[in-house]
């Protein structure tokens, strides 16, 4: 990208630095003509899409090279590296492929599950024997590692229909022996322990909630932000208002290891790669199958079954070989199907300009040919912003147009995408997408199940792992306060109502950092690098106490709760107050407001609403309350150093040893914090929640939990009592209760569940599965 922006010429950027919308067909010509004579990006699209040159295609040597190392590691019982190279081996083995006149990834499969066996993975191992039996069918091995993998499960009748399998598949008189031994072992273990496991589905595990959406929507358009969405009744809190599969989604770069391809679930230890390149990754065979992949057993020529198999037990062979195997033809587009060629482009490309060809394809799938009159508009009805767009990010969009359009035309073998009107429809596109895409998040917390230490009370986190437009979604409006919550199981989006919404008010979900989260002028600055537009939200718009403390100072006068803000927040803050005071509200209005304001307000601000908006008591460094002056600098260089121990505390914490000396410091530097920062800045509940748990890995749990009740205490201040943000600290709360028997922890447990509830309903259980721990450890421990 850098080379090609150096070589283009200073007259053409500014044409198109300056450019709008109109302007795209002379400038995505006139770039066009300049790279079809330019040699370095004629190289750079043979780089991107010549599967020759591509380092994604299958590679039967370095498979086997990965294979020796597992099988030296697993002779040296490093089971868990073992696994990590006959995983690495799968992923890059090609289908075909032979070793020892042995289908090589039918072989992978069977290692890979003797690692999972030695490992405690019985039901990846069984899972991993099926997918190798599915390949070669008459595999002795297989079958004998499917049979050790239902006995560790219980399944005692499929184990003994296994053995007898690999009875009659075995030809060497020793296998013969094992077999026979391990028959008659399983035999007495099922005489002993009756109860069977349901066999396991090799498909999305994940079962999800049956929840009707009664709620009908339509869409309006507003004054100052345009389209948004609505209801045609009225909404009760905790309702569900919209369900939606993506009409194009793609994993982020950095969850390409980690998570499916396909759902956006974590990956387990018996991870299923495409057949066709070694770039994705899958939680299971349906997923492949989904996202575009081939059914591997259908590329391959089946063994035949052994003459001497009997009726039943060659109708279990087939049973066995045909589970997980799913019809390609599916709901969802092939979305990676036009990707799987080994070709650069797909890994080597931004996420969001993949995004694009995934939208792009979809589109040619359903008109049913590669049209050439291909309209941005006629996909998906989205806005974009490219007028608002940087002069740099306008010169991205179009090379990385031109060189998609490049990379599409080795796909769909059409020279007519090569053309300027292709180009200019991709920049909208792309416009469109960063604008519109909605970013698919994962729940991040720790196991809970286990030892009790600092991770009872880690923190709870949100994982951006996949970017997917959503063709109703993206008609939600943005606020910093809104009134519905969007979550994601699999890939499909969830909309729900988190409080009362009036029939025909505007239904809107938070972009990004929400009141309570940062301040005001952060979450402005934010929403205007990503999404190019001035939040004028509630939130934003108006005084509200949230943004008052997150970063407030306190007031040097004893007893006074009024807040000192920087001068940074303080312009922010003080606009707001010029707006209100020059407009809608009069000093009589502000006065009425301040009399039905809370307490706390009232202690921060109660004399400003009574006095002139103009007064100096809104400058920075003054108190907001009685105007007492505070030296902010000074207390910064203070703060400064009181941060060092706490960032010594927090690398302690990651390191599994929090020295005594460490602890004492960081709760002196809270000490100095509380006298410096306003007792409800965020900056105090972050370091009390290090503290809790640095307390719990030493053992100290009453500590902790006077610490981590601390931490809730300021962000009750920061957020609505019922916000999602205090449900996540309520988990660490009710954690350390449980393991010190606390029965108080009931009352805590009870309001846990009912914010969960209003925020994810019935889904509340499946996003987040440690809620039924804590709810079987409440009832134990009641």
């Amino acid at each position: 990208m850098e080379k090609l922006k150096s070589v283009i010429p200073d007259p053409l950027k500014q044409i198109i630095f300056e450019s709008n919308p109109d302007d795209l067909s002379f400038t995505c010509s006139s770039l066009l003509e300049f790279f079809n004579h330019l040699p370095l990006f004629h190289q750079m699209v043979r780089d991107l899409t010549d599967p020759e040159m591509g380092l994604c295609a299958k590679n039967k040597e370095a498979a086997l090279k990965d294979k020796a190392k597992g099988n030296e590691c697993f002779s040296k019982r490093d089971y868990p590296n073992a696994l990590h190279f006959y995983s690495q081996a799968l992923r890059v083995a090609p289908t075909d492929a032979e070793d020892m006149k042995k289908n090589l990834v039918g072989m992978l499969y069977v290692n890979r599950a003797s690692a999972l066996h030695k490992m405690g993975l019985f039901l990846e191992c069984l899972r991993d024997s099926s997918r190798a039996l599915t390949i070669s069918p008459s595999s002795a091995k297989a079958w004998f590692r499917r049979a050790k993998a239902n006995a560790s499960l219980g399944n005692y009748k499929d184990a003994t229909e296994d053995l007898n399998v690999s009875l009659k598949m075995e030809t060497s008189l020793n296998g013969k022996r094992q077999i026979e031994s391990e028959l008659r072992m399983i035999l007495d273990q099922s005489k002993q322990i009756s109860g069977i496991l349901e066999e396991p589905n090799d498909g999305n595990s994940e079962i999800l909630g049956d929840e009707p959406l009664q709620i009908k929507l339509h869409s309006v358009c507003t004054a100052t932000k345009g389209r948004g969405m609505a209801s045609l009744s009225d909404i009760p809190q905790a309702t569900l208002i919209h369900k939606e599969d993506p009409y194009a989604a793609i994993i982020l770069k950095q969850c390409r290891d980690t998570h499916c391809h396909f759902c956006f679930n974590e990956l387990p230890a018996d991870t299923v790669p495409c057949t066709s390149c070694s770039v994705p990754l899958y939680c299971s065979v349906q997923c492949q199958l989904q996202a575009g992949g081939y059914d591997l057993c259908n590329h391959l020529r089946r063994c035949e079954f052994p003459e001497n198999l009997s009726d039943e037990l060659e109708d279990y062979v087939r049973q066995v070989t045909s589970v997980g195997i799913f019809s390609s033809n599916n709901e969802h587009s092939a979305e990676h199907r036009h990707e799987c060629q080994g070709v650069h482009w797909p890994a080597v490309l931004p996420s969001d300009i993949v995004l694009a060809s995934r939208v792009m394809m979809r589109y040619t799938q359903q008109q049913g040919h590669c049209s050439v009159d291909f309209n941005i508009h006629g996909i998906l009805d989205l806005c974009h912003n490219y007028g608002k767009l940087s002069p740099e990010s306008k010169l991205e969009l179009h090379i990385y147009s031109i060189i998609l359009s490049y990379c599409l035309e080795h796909i769909c073998e059409l020279k007519l995408l090569r053309s300027a009107v292709i180009a200019s429809q991709i920049v909208i596109l792309l416009s469109q997408i960063r604008v519109n895409s909605m970013a698919i998040v994962r729940m991040k917390i720790p196991d809970l199940k286990g030892r009790l230490d600092h991770d009872i009370t880690s923190t709870v986190e949100q994982v951006r792992v996949g970017q997917a437009v959503y063709a109703v979604g993206s008609f939600f409006n943005h606020s910093c306060q809104p009134n519905v919550h969007a979550y994601f199981l699999s890939r499909t989006l969830y909309v729900r109502a988190t409080e009362f919404v009036a029939t025909g008010h505007e239904l809107e979900l938070s972009y990004g950092p929400q009141v309570g989260q940062c301040a005001c002028k952060d979450r402005q600055q934010l929403l205007k690098d990503r999404y190019l537009f001035i939040c004028q939200c509630s939130g934003c718009a108006r005084l509200n106490p949230s943004d008052l403390f997150i970063s407030a100072y306190r007031c040097t006068k004893p007893n006074c709760y009024g807040v000192v803000l920087d001068s940074c927040v303080a312009k922010y803050e003080k606009q707001k107050l010029n707006n209100s005071c020059g407009t809608l509200e009069t000093r009589r209005t502000l006065k009425q407001k301040a009399d039905m304001l809370d307490d706390d307000i009232k202690k921060v601000a109660h004399h400003l609403f009574r006095q002139t908006c103009q007064n100096g008591q809104c400058e920075p460094g003054r108190c907001w309350s009685c105007g007492s002056y505070h030296d902010i600098e000074a207390s910064r260089a203070t703060i400064v150093k009181a941060e060092i121990c706490v960032s010594r505390l927090q690398e302690a914490i990651a390191s599994n040893g929090v020295p005594f000396t460490a602890l004492l410091d960081a709760l002196k530097s809270i000490d100095i914090l509380r006298m410096h920062l306003h007792p409800y800045n965020k900056r105090i509940a972050e370091v009390e929640d290090n503290v809790a748990q640095a307390f719990c890995l030493v053992g100290d749990l009453q500590a902790a939990l006077d610490h981590c009740r601390a931490s809730v205490e300021i962000l009750e201040k920061l957020y609505d009592p019922n916000h999602i943000v205090i449900g996540n600290e309520l988990i660490k709360l009710v954690s350390v209760q449980l393991s010190m028997g606390h029965h108080i922890a009931a009352d805590d447990m009870d309001r846990l569940a009912a914010i969960f509830s209003r925020y994810y309903g019935s889904h509340a259980d499946i996003i987040f599965p440690h809620l039924q721990y804590l709810k079987q450890r409440n009832l134990q421990t009641s």
